[in-house]
């Protein structure tokens, strides 16, 4: 695909995606070109609290209630703050309008100090794209497009943003069903 333009968009995963990485995956894709593609997964929230998982070199007072959330596969222990508040970090890159993404190791000790904020997510890892493999993954008919709206990165419960997704877009979930044969 020629479009560098592709990103910002969401990549909604198709019901009969198998890759556990990515099923029922909403992907914000950040970054496509003829490198590759960058994007973080928005619905997949870590069960256990940040305390039980992270660790620091310095000492540090982890908030008890914030949960890290799983942007993809490719480096698990990498951080970044998606948020819809620009001012917490005016060097982060607007995604979009009301989407920023920030890799600020002082606003990242920052999320992980202070009480949740719908507005304020902490991901780590990513999905990563070699050239053109996002490409085939779309001429597969992996995954549907669908327009970067904050409320729903935001605002809808992480839980039903999958079918929320699907459903913005007019089609019902359950009567998606990708095509098994040979493109």
């Amino acid at each position: 695909m020629a479009n560098a333009s592709l990103a910002p968009v969401l990549l909604v995963s198709m019901p009969q995606m198998l890759d556990p990485n990515f099923s029922k995956t909403v992907v914000l894709l950040a970054e496509f070109g003829a490198h590759g593609a960058f994007g973080l997964v928005l619905n997949r929230r870590m069960p256990e609290p940040a305390q039980a998982i992270v660790t620091a070199d310095e000492p540090i007072e982890i908030h008890p209630k914030m949960h890290l959330f799983t942007g993809g596969p490719v480096e698990p222990t990498r951080a970044w703050i998606l948020t819809s508040k620009p001012e917490l970090d005016p060097e982060a890159l607007e995604v979009m309008s009301g989407v920023y993404l920030s890799a600020s190791p002082i606003l990242v000790r920052q999320t992980l100090e202070t009480a949740p904020d719908p507005g304020v997510r902490m991901v780590v890892g990513y999905a990563g794209w070699g050239a053109g493999q996002l490409d085939g993954e779309l001429a597969e008919s992996s995954w549907l497009l669908a327009p970067v709206e904050p409320d729903l990165i935001f605002s809808t419960p992480v839980d039903v943003m999958w079918e929320t997704a699907i459903r913005r877009l007019g089609a019902e979930p359950s009567m998606l069903q990708g095509s098994s044969g040979v493109h």
